[in-house]
């Protein structure tokens, strides 16, 4: 980033170029749906799943980043980029559930936004 952005719409472009690689995203997509589940459950089964729920969504999103984009995730640079990574990470999941990632790729291309 050459400026820190100053709004998640800012943001997002960044977001997305850190997730290029389609591994690192299939990754998030299941650590962030086993979170979810996590969370979950923890209302039915047990409260130390609240725990697990970050521990197995941000083990998926590590092993993605180091081991596939060989980057460092950008929760790590500052408490707004934790919450907005947190926000890129649930609109990610959004856009894949819904089948309108490859559209959004497509369109952050087109507009040279990474």
């Amino acid at each position: 980033m050459e400026r820190a952005p100053q709004s998640f719409r800012e943001f997002w472009p960044y977001y997305m170029s850190q997730h290029a690689d389609p591994t690192c995203r299939l990754l998030h997509f299941v650590g962030t749906t086993l979170g979810k589940v996590c969370f979950v459950a923890a209302f039915f089964v047990s409260p130390w799943l609240f725990l697990a729920a970050p521990v197995i969504g941000y083990a998926f999103a590590w092993v993605g980043h180091f081991g596939f984009e060989k980057n460092t995730p950008a929760s790590w640079f500052s408490v707004k980029h934790a919450a907005w990574s947190f926000r890129g990470d649930m609109k990610m999941w959004r856009l894949i559930v819904t089948g309108r990632l490859g559209a959004e790729l497509k369109r952050m291309s087109e507009s040279s936004a990474f």
